[in-house]
């Protein structure tokens, strides 16, 4: 990993949360996000409600004259990978550092893969601080939503058929994802970390009832890419997770059937938006959704700490 700058010692140190005061440090979490973030952090804490003593060693807290004052949280995720949740904004700097150095340093020794999290693109000062600690940018991620009824003009008929994906044997998945995904300029860094299994593994755990909404893409008796999608009825909007092509299908005008089968298939469920993220390098995918009607709405940066990442990939593949 990428070592934190090393700050002067002091005093102050940051310890793992004892377990009676395990709900007054998850309070200082909660009241430390926004509403999305909070709706995010609800969802990890409900699946930690049967979790083991063990599962929460990556909780810390410091102390004021006793009393606790900040806290910061890294919650493990399979395979060696866990997400940063950080300590609130009005923590003392000095405590936020000692919390961002405890967190390190337990992130080293557990050998995480990958412990990420991210961040509004406003947040400057947050993401300098991150910095300051070995954190590195991986991904820039623009938000865009779009309406479900566009269509975008088609010079000539391209009809594809959708295969549910979970037709498809295990390797076949992951031998289309790894084909989807390959030359792909959208979350190239993230993607040299993550091997198409755990590529999958998190698109099951961001939307565990999405996979019905899952589709192998064929044309002309062929299959040519992959269309994931998500109902979030708390937003009544649908979420485009991944849409892609086959290298040998990319530039001849399917990427824009695609996009409209999407869409009709949102219409259909009663969708009136969609929501996707897109890499902002990705200028090929930003304009096709910009003639879709797609704005964006938001961007964010992801940010990790990366670890035996190359390694991990390799034996999984070997």
């Amino acid at each position: 990993m990428v070592k934190p700058h090393q700050r002067p010692l002091s005093s102050l140190s940051a310890v793992p949360c004892p377990p009676g005061q395990r709900r007054e440090a998850l309070f200082y979490l909660a009241a430390a996000h926004d509403s999305a973030l909070q709706s995010s952090l609800s969802n990890a804490l409900k699946t930690m409600s049967n979790a083991s003593e063990e599962a929460w060693e990556g909780l810390w807290v410091s102390y004021t004259a006793g009393r606790l004052s900040g806290a910061i949280w890294v919650q493990c995720l399979p395979r060696q990978m866990a997400q940063l949740w950080l300590p609130l904004p009005s923590v003392a700097a000095e405590h936020t550092h000692a919390l961002l150095r405890a967190a390190y340093q337990w992130v080293t020794t557990q050998h995480m893969r990958l412990c990420h999290l991210t961040l509004s693109s406003q947040a400057t000062e947050t993401e300098a601080l991150l910095s300051e600690h070995g954190m590195q940018r991986l991904v820039c991620l623009e938000h865009l939503t779009g309406s479900s009824h566009r269509r975008l003009a088609m010079n000539e008929t391209r009809p594809l058929s959708l295969q549910p994906f979970a037709a498809l044997t295990q390797t076949e998945q992951l031998a289309l994802l790894a084909a989807v995904g390959h030359d792909s300029l959208d979350s190239r860094a993230l993607r040299n970390v993550l091997s198409e299994n755990e590529l999958l593994a998190g698109f099951y755990q961001q939307a565990p009832q999405a996979p019905q909404h899952w589709y192998a893409v064929g044309y002309q008796g062929v299959t040519v890419g992959v269309l994931l999608m998500a109902p979030r009825p708390d937003l009544e909007r649908w979420e485009l997770m991944l849409m892609g092509l086959t290298p040998d299908w990319r530039g001849k005008g399917l990427g824009r059937s695609l996009l409209n089968k999407a869409l009709e298939l949102a219409q259909q469920a009663g969708a009136p938006d969609v929501v996707l993220a897109v890499d902002d390098v990705n200028l090929t995918a930003k304009r096709l959704y910009q003639q879709a009607g797609f704005v964006r709405y938001a961007q964010q940066h992801l940010l990790a700490w990366k670890g035996m990442e190359q390694g991990a990939k390799h034996q999984e593949k070997a």
